[in-house]
């Protein structure tokens, strides 16, 4: 029994170290995650001060598209429908056929005015040269009775003093007297007749200058019907894929109804709207990157294009009034334009309306802000 004591005493000492030296692995442990994260926050801190505060994102963002409203010029019945939906399309590729022969009968009815217009103008033409031999004559008749005239009024000079110193009677001398005034009045009515077949010349030029007229205006006519014969073929003004299409075999359309969309996938643009305390530092060609909702863990690359030159409320229907006295300051928005940079892989998985969040890299700029800050100061 004297022996086994010692042995009791030896087997409990390490029972009683045990804590000591988990206190201490703890606090190792401790001492550890404390200085991991002073440096975390510090590494945190200096790279918050030289990038992190100058990326400036938002979620209010969106794929957009310049899209091309299809609407005809010209009413009538569709004949065809060249085109499915959500098909790919090229510029100038036919979409949609309008019967077109209500346009061909206007031209044609053009077409025949026209040629009303030139029988006109020609018939005119030819009654012209027939009276200027119309003028021609009446001339003749003109000198004629002036010979005439002229030789009564002598008669009537060479019989006075025989008359009067009687050798000739004065009945004769008054026969003679009543012929040249006779003359006389034919001669005013030849002068008369004269003048009025040349004022007959310039109204048949006026009708000429009349016909061509109405020719012009029938060609003009023609130049409309020709074009709205054109137009009842409607062609993609610009490539891109086709949206929204109403339209159908056999239904009428009115000039201006919108029959399809055409979205060019190949120019797409985000539209951010950035709060205004973070525009500050802003600008264009500063980068961008792009994280989009349907894309998990798909970045995109883009730029900053342009920013909008008012708020989104400024362009609204009814843009507010703060002068009404119930004002209450909002942080207003402004619309950003992105321009996007990626791959043509990635494009053709965007579509517009997509959510996207942007973050603009601004860091470009902050040497402005300090300069803004010191002539402030000044």
């Amino acid at each position: 029994m004297t022996d086994q004591q010692p042995i009791a005493v030896a087997a409990d000492e390490p029972e009683s170290a045990k804590p000591t030296r988990k206190n201490g692995r703890a606090k190792l442990i401790l001492i550890v995650v404390l200085l991991v994260a002073l440096v975390a926050g510090i590494w945190w801190y200096i790279g918050y001060q030289d990038h992190g505060k100058y990326l400036q994102d938002t979620n209010d963002a969106t794929v957009q598209a310049d899209m091309v409203t299809i609407a005809p010029r010209v009413s009538g019945y569709v004949a065809e429908v060249l085109v499915a939906e959500n098909q790919d399309v090229r510029a100038g590729q036919p979409l949609v056929r309008i019967d077109p022969r209500d346009a061909r009968a206007q031209a044609a009815q053009a077409e025949a005015q026209i040629a009303v217009a030139g029988a006109q103008a020609d018939t005119a033409r030819a009654q012209i040269n027939e009276q200027y031999a119309a003028i021609e004559q009446a001339r003749a008749q003109l000198a004629a009775a002036r010979s005439k005239a002229a030789y009564d009024a002598a008669e009537v000079a060479r019989y006075r003093p025989l008359a009067a110193s009687g050798a000739e009677t004065r009945q004769q001398l008054a026969q003679l007297e009543v012929a040249a005034r006779q003359s006389a009045d034919n001669v005013r009515a030849a002068q008369a007749a004269v003048a009025a077949q040349q004022r007959r010349v310039g109204s048949l030029e006026s009708q000429v200058a009349q016909g061509r007229a109405q020719g012009q205006a029938a060609r003009a006519q023609l130049a409309a019907a020709s074009v709205d014969v054109g137009a009842t073929q409607l062609t993609a003004p610009i490539g891109g894929r086709i949206g929204d299409k109403t339209v159908t075999i056999g239904q009428y359309v009115q000039a201006g109804t919108r029959l399809m969309s055409i979205v060019p996938l190949d120019r797409l643009y985000i539209t951010a709207n950035f709060k205004e305390t973070q525009l500050a530092l802003m600008r264009p060609g500063q980068p961008v990157e792009i994280h989009i909702d349907a894309l998990d863990d798909v970045v995109v690359k883009g730029r900053v294009e342009s920013l909008a030159p008012g708020t989104g409320a400024q362009f609204s229907l009814l843009p507010p009034q703060n002068a009404t006295g119930n004002f209450t300051k909002i942080t207003q928005r402004v619309p950003v334009r992105v321009s996007i940079e990626a791959t043509p892989a990635a494009r053709r998985l965007l579509i517009p309306g997509l959510s996207v969040t942007v973050t603009v890299d601004t860091r470009s700029a902050r040497d402005e802000m300090q300069q803004l800050r010191e002539q402030a100061g000044r």
